[in-house]
């Protein structure tokens, strides 16, 4: 923990000394840069990067670390990066539902309430960008960390020590986008829009921009790291068609982020480069292309619905046949959709741009590719509920988080075929219709799933099981007041409220205090969860090695695994969902 500190310190110092000391000769935005940079490395250095470097260079086994300040080190063990993660997640998720509880509260009638226009816009951008980040990180990050190479028999990750470079990228990132208010705010959305990102003077807007490319980087080295496991490190006997469905998603989701999160770094350092070196790649009036930046941020940040979404589904997929004692539905075929999906993702992003002014031709291919990836989609939704027809349900609380999920996506999928075709996206386009369909997908869909898989797999991570009543409570809770906020959305979104603004007409006044107050539902379950994670890791009831019955290999290992995860290497000689099959 020590290492920690020290390295906060010695990164902020770093920082504000590059700053003051480069800002007079080279200006502020490229002391901004540069200052952040030698910072980064320090940082970086300083919390254990550099010893771990060592030690690669020497040859020599990183010590094996005890106790809880290996939570804050550069701990090269797959499972303590996997709770980094999850830890990490959960407390931005608790930052960006306040930022979103702040909204709520000024949109709860007419008027401005406490914030001012720019102070509105600022906060909506820092809860969208903290909230994407959540979704990224929570289960492909979090649970996949812990989860992946226990699912494939292996005794870690097939870079250590990159895994845990990938999580230690995130705090500096977090640092700077919670800075950004206080140094010029931010007036571009969480997409970082160009022009708008490309103009004004505050080092806020560039410290987003250098928070986001960070997070960028840590993507990326965390896809790669996923695929190299799992091409090389599965158990004995686990070929392609044994691989647990999870692993599966988590394999589409980091091929997305390996081809597409380097497009979105290069967009950003684009805008860097317009705003530090004065360069012209979105500046009009010098011969750039506004549009040129929309393209290369949808071309990511569409698919990046899908790096959401995916390790969710997956987690909910291998969540069902547990509860349900059922095969899962069409295992084959689902694994083939994840990789549709994932290869479908790259040729949808300009339905986000049908009001952009770009090349009208366009529009009816990305309308037609945008319709054709709902098929593989449609799959993997239809084997979610082939699953649970005609089963003996068991509804503990991880089962009734992954109904939640089924629910809540499909009405997100379902709101967002409209937005797929041209003419209706021109009604809907910069709506709360939009609001309220992103959210059903993100935090519907990927935030639930998130929270099956929490719960399917805490026992696994911690050796004892959650409450089960605080755990229904806090679904019932978050799944009532979630769809009571959004669903009323879509009606103002049809009848013309805009995003992004902090005043609209008297009359919506009954539908927005309405959603305000069933915020404040989703902002009690999120205590009810953090007393229940809190009490049951102390005392909550011995979960054992398999407390779910369960068939993937994670569930062979202790609870909580040990160092290695498994005493001997396991071999795999049946299905990962055989169940109700007589061996």
């Amino acid at each position: 923990m020590t290492e920690f500190f020290a390295a906060f310190v010695a990164g902020i110092a770093v920082f504000v000394a590059g700053y003051f000391g480069l800002a007079a000769p080279l200006g502020p935005q490229a002391a901004c840069v540069l200052g952040y940079l030698a910072a980064l490395f320090v940082f970086l250095g300083v919390v254990g990067g550099a010893k771990a470097l060592r030690t690669y260079a020497t040859g020599v086994e990183p010590d094996e670390k005890h106790g809880a300040a290996r939570y804050f080190s550069f701990d090269v063990d797959h499972k303590v990066v996997g709770i980094q993660y999850t830890a990490a997640a959960l407390v931005i998720f608790l930052v960006g539902g306040t930022f979103a509880l702040l909204m709520r509260l000024e949109l709860a009638r007419h008027g401005l309430q406490f914030l001012t226009p720019d102070q509105y816009v600022t906060v909506m951008s820092l809860h969208g960008i903290t909230m994407v980040v959540v979704a990224l990180i929570a289960t492909a990050g979090g649970l996949g960390n812990f989860i992946v190479p226990l699912q494939l028999g292996a005794r870690d990750m097939a870079f250590p020590r990159m895994n845990a470079l990938s999580f230690w990228l995130l705090p500096p990132a977090v640092v700077l986008l919670l800075a950004s208010p206080l140094l010029g705010g931010l007036d571009f959305g969480w997409t970082a829009i160009a022009p708008l990102s490309t103009q004004g003077t505050t080092i806020g807007k560039q410290m987003f921009l250098l928070a986001f490319v960070t997070a960028g980087f840590s993507s990326i080295f965390s896809g790669v790291n996923f695929l190299a496991t799992v091409l090389t490190m599965r158990a004995q006997g686990m070929g392609w068609a044994r691989v647990p469905i999870f692993t599966w998603s988590v394999i589409a989701s980091s091929i997305i982020q390996i081809m597409g999160t380097s497009v979105v770094a290069a967009s950003l350092i684009m805008v860097t480069f317009d705003r530090v070196l004065h360069t012209s790649f979105f500046n009009a009036a010098l011969g750039g292309n506004v549009l040129l930046y929309q393209h290369l941020f949808w071309y990511y940040s569409h698919p990046a619905v899908y790096i959401m979404i995916l390790p969710a589904f997956g987690a909910v997929l291998e969540i069902l046949p547990v509860y349900a004692r059922k095969p899962l539905f069409a295992y084959h075929i689902v694994a083939g959709a994840l990789i549709t999906i994932t290869a479908l993702s790259f040729i949808v992003w300009a339905h986000h741009m049908f009001t952009s002014g770009m090349w009208m031709l366009l529009k009816l291919p990305f309308m037609v590719n945008t319709e054709l990836i709902s098929i593989p989609t449609g799959v993997v939704f239809l084997a979610a509920l082939g699953t649970l027809w005609r089963a003996k349900i068991r509804l503990d609380a991880p089962m009734l988080w992954a109904l939640a999920m089924i629910t809540n996506f499909l009405i997100g999928g379902l709101t967002g075929i409209p937005l797929a075709d041209a003419p209706t996206d021109l009604h809907l386009h910069d709506t709360w219709f939009i609001v309220a369909h992103f959210h059903f997908t993100i935090m519907g869909g990927a935030v639930f799933g998130f929270f099956a898989g929490f719960h399917h797999w805490f026992p696994k991570m911690t050796g004892r099981r959650l409450n089960e009543a605080l755990a229904k409570t806090q679904c019932a809770l978050m799944f009532i007041g979630f769809n009571a906020v959004f669903i009323p959305l879509f009606w103002l979104g049809n009848h013309g409220m805009r995003r992004h603004v902090a005043d609209f007409p008297a009359w919506m006044d009954p539908v927005q205090t309405f959603a305000s107050f069933a915020a404040l539902l989703v902002a009690s379950s999120a205590l009810v969860f953090a007393y229940n994670v809190f009490s049951s890791s102390r005392n909550g009831e011995p979960a054992g090695e398999n407390p779910w019955e369960a068939l993937t290999l994670e569930w062979n290992a202790p609870s909580p695994p040990p160092h290695g995860n498994f005493k001997t290497p396991p071999v795999v000689t049946r299905e990962p969902y055989d169940y109700g099959v007589v061996s």
